[in-house]
């Protein structure tokens, strides 16, 4: 029987086993899957012997271009304005400053071989997407924070892309266009937004013409123009990671005919990409190979940790107002993952001598990376007085399922804290003409919307409503606490969800 129908499956369950149980102590989810490939892989177990360098390259880019989808689907314009510059920048001349940094500390320092510390500090140059969006949005940091540092990943792998394939060219051919590449550079980084931004309005006329009676068939369009966008930049030579994160972004930012469910479906791909990928890689891993290597992974791990990134992150943000436990955060954050995996493959296939070893140092010092910084993410947060207080994630949600074109969405605000504290009561909000409070949400409770309820804070609140009112309704329930004088309410008990005996029409 073929193995990817047996140990496959059991594989992807132990992950979640696992990712349950481990929960309570922060463990990464990431961290586990790459864990389990090794362990399921050809040293441990050796109950799937996965060595398909060519394989892993392709199915990671595959993994990577819908994760970076909804990484820019679930970015907020807002937020995207308020970080522009700071993760632009350490997106672009950052990733040079981290590479530079790291080459001086290898070569320099470290005195090891020219063609070795260049192609590290190159391969190992950027941050990763998939291990941050992974990371850091189970940590309770402010928005404008997060925002940086998740841009940031989204972006910045062009120019490690770039900075990679100029140095195997040049160690390869003996000859390196600089110009050329700088060149390529531009053409990325004007070309690749451009096509993402032409994709995402045509997938948007797209959603809002078409009249499918399955609603699957969205989800169908879903899977068709994401890797679409991607493909066409690579056909023309600019970055096909950038173009997704953008069209992601063009997307989530507009509304259009089963938005929510397209949302959902995409957040449910992303997390099986990060998972699927990262296992992948842990299969891809044959851990009897770093015995020889694990003392040079913890140099360089140390040399890009606690010199190249915070030198970039310091510099490459001068100016910017971010203070300086931002930039420390910022700095720790930093997480590796799976993009200089994937780029440790390419001196592999162009056939350098080094290639094998530095694939395994890379490799270890990711693992390093995720395994030390992924999990104390929360405790230097914590340390550097960044955190935020925590809201839980509700339990409950609506879908709407609009199979035409309607300027009605449902609009989800979170009510700020402290927990509890006593608001308006729906009746004396200032709400648009138009739109109706369909569901309250209250930690386990679910809250039946009537006029006389009262709202409290850290309530989730849904309001049906047209898209054009969002900012105004957010803004009337931003500043809602005016401290009103309590009034009954009704609460409904997750066991009573579904029961169909529930009245939540308002009363007359």
């Amino acid at each position: 029987m073929d193995v990817v129908y047996l140990v496959g499956p059991l594989l992807l369950i132990a992950v979640v086993l696992a990712a349950v149980l481990l929960d309570r102590w922060s463990v990464p989810v990431i961290l586990i899957a790459l864990g389990a490939g090794i362990i399921f892989g050809s040293d441990v177990l050796n109950l799937w012997h996965f060595d398909d360098i060519d394989l892993t390259n392709r199915v990671a880019n595959l993994a990577l271009v819908f994760i970076l989808f909804f990484g820019g689907f679930s970015t907020k314009r807002a937020d995207l304005k308020s970080v522009a510059l700071p993760a632009g920048g350490l997106a672009t001349w950052g990733v040079v400053l981290t590479a530079a940094a790291t080459f001086g500390v290898l070569y320099g320092i470290f005195r090891w071989s020219f063609e070795t510390s260049i192609l590290l500090a190159v391969i190992v140059s950027s941050t990763d997407a998939a291990a941050i969006f992974s990371i850091l949005r189970r940590q309770s940091l402010s928005k404008q924070l997060t925002s940086t540092v998740e841009i940031e990943s989204a972006a910045n792998d062009p120019m490690a892309i770039l900075l990679t394939l100029a140095v195997v060219e040049g160690l390869t051919t003996g000859y390196s266009a600089w110009q050329d590449t700088a060149l390529s550079f531009l053409w990325q980084f004007t070309a690749a937004p451009l096509l993402g931004w032409l994709l995402a309005k045509a997938a948007l006329w797209l959603f809002n013409h078409l009249s499918p009676q399955d609603r699957g068939h969205y989800y169908v369009l879903t899977l068709g123009i994401v890797p679409l966008v991607f493909g066409l930049a690579q056909l023309i030579g600019t970055s096909g990671m950038l173009a997704v994160f953008v069209a992601g972004y063009v997307v989530g930012n507009h509304s259009f005919v089963h938005k929510q469910g397209v949302g959902n479906f995409s957040a449910a791909l992303s997390t099986v990409a990060n998972i699927g990928l990262f296992v992948l890689l842990g299969l891809q891993v044959f851990p009897h190979q770093f015995s020889g290597i694990w003392f040079q992974g913890i140099l360089l791990f140390l040399a890009l940790t606690f010199v190249a990134r915070p030198l970039a992150v310091w510099i490459g943000t001068l100016g910017m107002g971010l203070g300086w436990k931002n930039r420390l955060f910022i700095s720790w954050a930093g997480l590796r993952g799976a993009v200089p995996i994937v780029l440790a493959t390419y001196p592999v296939a162009a056939g350098i001598p080094a290639g094998e070893a530095i694939f395994n140092l890379v490799f270890f010092a990711v693992l390093l990376s995720v395994a030390l910084q992924g999990a104390t993410l929360g405790p230097v947060a914590r340390w550097l007085k960044l955190t935020v207080p925590a809201q839980p994630s509700p339990l409950f949600n609506l879908e709407l399922v609009t199979m035409a074109a309607s300027d009605l969405d449902l609009i989800v605000v979170d009510l700020p804290g402290p927990e509890k504290k006593p608001g308006p009561r729906i009746m004396d909000l200032k709400l648009p003409a138009g739109a109706v409070i369909t569901l309250i949400t209250r930690g386990k409770k679910l809250v039946v919307p009537r006029g006389t309820t009262q709202l409290r804070g850290w309530d989730q609140v849904t309001v049906l409503a047209p898209a054009q009112e969002e900012e105004t309704i957010r803004e009337v329930l931003d500043h809602i606490f005016t401290s009103p004088d309590p009034v009954d309410e009704i609460e409904v008990k997750p066991e009573d969800v579904g029961k169909g005996d529930l009245d939540i029409s308002e009363p007359a």
